[in-house]
């Protein structure tokens, strides 16, 4: 059976769209597919990934420890050293798959290219659920530039969390009000308690008789998470009366051409600090997709896929570094404006974990190991540059454990840790 591309159950006036199936691929095409108290001040976290890689001869330091030397790249961040740390050696055990670690980035998931695969639940994903509805979004899963089968930020059924990619959409729903009428209907939609896929029930088992046994895992898959999804807006039905915040900036203007790269991660973080600023969530994913792009940027000239594998030539690398530094510098920038807004005693930045990393470590050879990776603020007491063993790699995911622990959530085991992250210990 050959389904179309788009393919909808509908029923009642209800339509889903459905998620890129085998089915729907033609055949001769498959072969290319610190505890905090309840009561104190929030604890924040935002995982930024850029999927292209970073090069290493310009991110990693020679020195470990405090005194550790500003790189290129770390240079660009020279006002935050003492609120950051450098990992080097990790990596996320049996995650491999070039590219395909992109997918991995946040959940550990292994062997994320092998047939089959299924992904777990995402960092942010898995702070969310433990947090429940304390602020009016669960939490931001943000994209540029990504396509559809992209993103990092994956439900406990392994599904992808829809992303979006306008920041003036999100503005509006953090902080624009609705009518009362608006409000209203919204609530009655919700009180209905009947999930969409009640309506499409039978729609949906004819479908799943038609279709081959890995499709029907994935429709299984693809349900559960919608189901997950209903069930979050109904607990957070109660927000819909409460008076949105005050934004303390203005409406932002959407950036439409990928070219335009900087300026559309300018203005994600931009909306991610406003979000942390109005406690309207208190975790944020953003996936960076530079494949293909030739950013508008001075001494770029080339798309950046086919300069990541530059076979040393100088040309490339010229124009890699380009790019890369004026990522870490719209980085900086988003440090900054974090630094600079307060929360009690504390600056936002030391409230919230900022994470930035990359899935492969070497995007020349696809290789996933040896990660660049930095942990910024969120209240640790950063040793400086952690190095690790760079043939038998330390887990990253101790990394994320420990900031789960940050957040004030007790887990004891993050996908495939071993336990929280050596050297790093929480700030008083």
């Amino acid at each position: 059976m050959s389904l179309p591309r788009r393919t909808f159950l509908r029923g009642s006036g209800i339509a889903i769209s459905l998620p890129m199936l085998d089915a729907m691929i033609p055949a001769l095409d498959r072969s290319a597919k610190g505890y905090e108290t309840p009561a104190g001040l929030p604890r924040r976290m935002i995982a930024i990934q850029t999927n292209m890689g970073i090069l290493s001869q310009h991110f990693f330091p020679t020195v470990s420890g405090k005194d550790f030397e500003l790189t290129p790249y770390l240079e660009v961040l020279k006002d935050f050293k003492s609120k950051m740390t450098v990992f080097s050696g990790v990596s996320h055990p049996d995650v491999d798959g070039a590219h395909e670690a992109e997918r991995s980035f946040l959940s550990a998931a292994p062997h994320p290219g092998g047939a089959g695969f299924r992904n777990s639940i995402s960092l942010d994903q898995l702070a969310s659920e433990q947090l429940g509805p304390v602020t009016r979004f669960p939490s931001l899963v943000l994209d540029v530039n990504a396509e559809s089968t992209q993103g990092m930020s994956f439900s406990r059924s392994g599904v992808k969390v829809p992303s979006e990619k306008s920041p003036a959409k999100l503005y509006a729903s953090m902080f624009l009000q609705g009518k009362p009428s608006e409000i209203e209907a919204r609530i009655a939609d919700l009180q209905r308690g009947r999930s969409s896929l009640d309506f499409v029930s039978d729609d949906a088992k004819r479908l799943a008789r038609t279709v081959g046994a890995s499709d029907r895992a994935r429709l299984d898959q693809y349900f559960s998470a919608l189901r997950d999804y209903e069930n979050q807006l109904q607990l957070g039905q109660e927000w819909e009366r409460k008076p949105k915040p005050t934004p303390s900036a203005p409406a932002p203007t959407d950036v439409t051409e990928n070219k335009r790269l900087m300026d559309k991660i300018r203005l994600m973080l931009q909306i991610a600090r406003l979000a942390f600023e109005s406690d309207s969530t208190r975790v944020v994913s953003l996936f960076i997709n530079t494949f293909s792009i030739v950013p508008d940027l001075p001494g770029v000239k080339d798309e950046t896929h086919s300069i990541t594998h530059h076979g040393g030539r100088k040309e490339a690398l010229d124009q890699l570094f380009i790019i890369e530094s004026a990522q870490f510098k719209v980085l900086a920038e988003f440090l900054a404006e974090l630094q600079r807004a307060k929360e009690g005693d504390d600056s936002l930045l030391d409230r919230t974990s900022v994470l930035y990393g990359a899935p492969m470590g070497n995007a020349a050879s696809h290789d996933n190991k040896n990660l660049p990776v930095l942990l910024l603020g969120g209240g640790f007491k950063h040793p400086g540059h952690l190095t690790f063993d760079s043939k038998k790699n330390y887990p990253l995911p101790n990394l994320y454990l420990s900031m789960l622990q940050r957040m004030g959530i007790p887990l004891d085991k993050f996908a495939t840790s071993t336990g929280t992250m050596q050297g790093l210990e929480f700030a008083l």
